[in-house]
């Protein structure tokens, strides 16, 4: 999944508490392996929940970036988005195989985020190369953070594998040169985008909180159920931090929060 730069601590925070939860002589979720963490079904099943939204996210990736490649201006710019929609399809790869090899079937775990993945991409399809490009490195780093956040709370062998599908593919350093060269030519250009950033935040936002109410193993897990999990207060510290990269994502852009 195309990531910022991960400005801010969105989720560093949050990994010292995942290591040092738990009560005496519980050894917190984070601190496990996988075989170890699977033993509990409930975690099992909010795991499979997220690795197969996670893998469709990566695979829808691909096919808009594939997308987005029609609109760009010069072959250049084609040939570099075309690099990175293969990036997320090497993501995609990862996902799917581990969830074979898991005993899951990969085509079934991504099923049930199909819809609201694909409703998002729909209320959010950019009208030309520029919005497309902040789509892809503010809407996508929004769900970077989100899942990051989760991912300090997971098992050892899960956590690697999210954090690496979560690496920046480089799209983030493409997208603010791009995208500041476009608002030096022409100003007028960095109301509009800043306008499409907000609605981006917004439907993001909106798409994580439906995923997550609509998946009971990934609700209970994510307010402490299951695994090393937030408690209320934790939940709006995160969407705060969450808030703050975006704003930071904007500044990187030239545009206002």
């Amino acid at each position: 999944m195309t990531s910022s730069d991960k400005p801010g601590t969105a989720a560093d925070a949050p990994a010292e508490t995942a290591e040092t939860a738990g009560t005496a002589g519980v050894t917190p979720v984070a601190a496990r392996d996988w075989a170890t963490a699977a033993s509990d079904p409930q975690y099992r099943a909010a795991v499979v929940d997220l690795l197969g939204a996670l893998a469709y996210g990566e695979l829808a990736a691909f096919e808009r970036l594939a997308e987005d490649a029609k609109l760009a201006p010069t072959l250049a710019d084609k040939a570099e988005l075309a690099k990175m929609a293969s990036a997320e399809f090497h993501h995609f790869e990862r996902l799917r195989d581990r969830l074979a090899e898991i005993g899951e079937e990969p085509t079934g775990a991504m099923e049930p985020f199909v819809a609201a993945y694909d409703g998002f991409h729909r209320q959010t399809d950019p009208s030309d190369w520029l919005e497309g490009l902040v789509k892809a490195y503010v809407g996508d780093s929004i769900a970077s953070d989100f899942y990051r956040e989760v991912a300090a709370r997971l098992d050892t062998d899960t956590r690697e594998l999210v954090l690496a599908v979560l690496d920046d593919t480089g799209h983030a350093g493409f997208a603010v040169e791009k995208v500041r060269a476009a608002i030096d030519a022409d100003p007028r250009v960095g109301g509009r985008l800043a306008l499409w950033a907000r609605r981006l935040m917004g439907e993001a936002l909106s798409q994580s909180q439906r995923v997550v109410a609509d998946r009971d193993a990934l609700s209970t897990m994510l307010v402490g159920g299951v695994a090393d999990g937030f408690d209320l207060a934790e939940v709006g510290k995160m969407f705060s931090r969450i808030t703050e990269a975006h704003t930071k994502r904007m500044a990187a852009l030239g545009l206002a929060a």
